[in-house]
């Protein structure tokens, strides 16, 4: 017999569940919700490790929901942080093309920002890089001014706040190692004891396609991706005002190394983009054998690695050579030291890959009448999470006949 009962329970306690039940619970007072997650905090994993950057929407292809929340969510988180006194601030960003190679990219995306309405979007000569960010050597660059940084560790307790208050309940320490579909009712089975729910909304970031298969729900397999960060030592903090990235290269997936200055002030340089070895491994020896296995037999992956062997070479190596990583950093800030930059966090991506090898790059859900799975949701699913629980409560209303 189930030890509680719910209308709905959330699975996972990220900044997507939290936004989800939230959304949920707004929409629909009285509702019996509850949250549940394997760790003993809210916020423990992606949510809780990132760099804390509030997107504006440069990036992202037009006409998709990443670009459509982004857009949306921003203004919705940044509305959530003046209400709750959070603070947030739009240091900008600059986007940097060291060499004239790689000006015509950011041409590019000065058209995706502005499809995308990234306010205040425009192309600066080498004259106004210095003005902004006097120390990053540069022929051009895209500013981002709205761009900015907030703590999301501190948005989702607010969020759980919310949820207590409005009569939600969040259960922590009780993973998910089962979910039975019964007739009129899903059973969550946890390590601390069955739970009832009539419907049932999984947002499990780095578990997500384990907890899909539980239902049977098909759909892109996650392959952990972790990155490292360097804090620059105080001293050379003052060599980065705001936020600063090279240009992305189409040949490789993710963004490159960056410069964050951070709602602390903390000057975070990084990440790297190295596989992990386990799905929750924020270090180097984390190794989980069955998980490695399960990856290296992963056709998608093994293609997505195969077309990006020398990147992927070329990450590994910055990963253990701090020298490599400094060499990588000091094309946007020559002045930079190997004494400059002191062992910082890291963290871990979950990248939805699908069959033929491509990351699945838009936010996706997928399931059944009675249980919807977050099948993707990187970044900026942290910026636009308000946007996107707002998304999942619609859907839940539409596919479990919520009034």
């Amino acid at each position: 017999m189930a030890s509680e009962r719910a209308d709905i329970a959330v699975v996972g306690a990220g900044i997507v569940g939290l936004a989800t039940a939230r959304a949920l619970l707004i929409a629909h007072p009285g509702l019996r919700l509850v949250v549940v997650d394997k760790e003993t905090r809210v916020a423990a994993h992606q949510t809780g490790h990132n760099s804390g950057v509030l997107h504006a929407g440069v990036y992202y292809a037009p006409g998709s929901r990443k670009a459509a929340m982004c857009r949306a969510g921003k203004a919705q988180l940044e509305e959530f942080a003046r209400q709750h006194g959070i603070p947030f601030e739009h240091s900008g960003k600059l986007i940097v093309a060291v060499d004239e190679a790689e000006r015509p990219r950011l041409a590019d995306l000065l058209k995706r920002a502005q499809a995308n309405g990234v306010p205040g979007a425009e192309l600066l000569d080498r004259e106004r890089i210095r003005e902004i960010e006097p120390h990053v050597a540069g022929v051009a660059a895209l500013w981002s001014p709205e761009t900015g940084v907030i703590d999301y560790r501190l948005v989702a307790a607010t969020l759980a706040d919310e949820i207590r208050e409005a009569g939600g309940t969040i259960l922590l320490e009780r993973e998910v190692t089962a979910i039975r579909e019964m007739a009129d009712e899903r059973v969550l089975e946890t390590t601390g004891g069955p739970i009832a729910a009539r419907d049932v909304i999984v947002c499990g970031g780095l578990q997500a396609d384990r907890l899909a298969a539980m239902t049977g729900t098909r759909g892109p397999r996650i392959v952990p991706f972790r990155g490292d960060y360097y804090v620059l030592r105080p001293e050379a903090a003052r060599l980065v005002r705001g936020l600063i990235y090279p240009v992305p290269d189409p040949r490789f997936p993710f963004l490159g190394a960056h410069f964050t200055r951070r709602i602390d002030g903390e000057v975070w340089a990084g990440p790297n983009a190295v596989l992990a070895f386990a799905r929750e491994g924020y270090r180097r020896r984390d190794v989980d054998p069955i998980e490695l296995v399960r990856i290296l037999g992963n056709r998608g992956f093994l293609r997505l690695a195969s077309r990006n062997l020398s990147a992927g070479v070329g990450e590994m190596w910055r990963d253990y050579s701090k020298r490599a990583f400094l060499g990588a950093l000091q094309r946007h800030i020559p002045e930079l030291t190997e004494a400059d930059l002191l062992p910082g966090p890291s963290g871990v991506r979950a990248q939805a890959i699908d069959i033929g090898g491509r990351m699945v790059d838009d936010f996706a859900i997928g399931g059944s009448a009675h249980v919807l799975h977050v099948q993707n949701a990187p970044s900026p699913a942290a910026t636009a999470s308000l946007a996107i629980g707002a998304w999942l409560a619609d859907a839940a209303r539409d596919s479990f006949g919520l009034s």
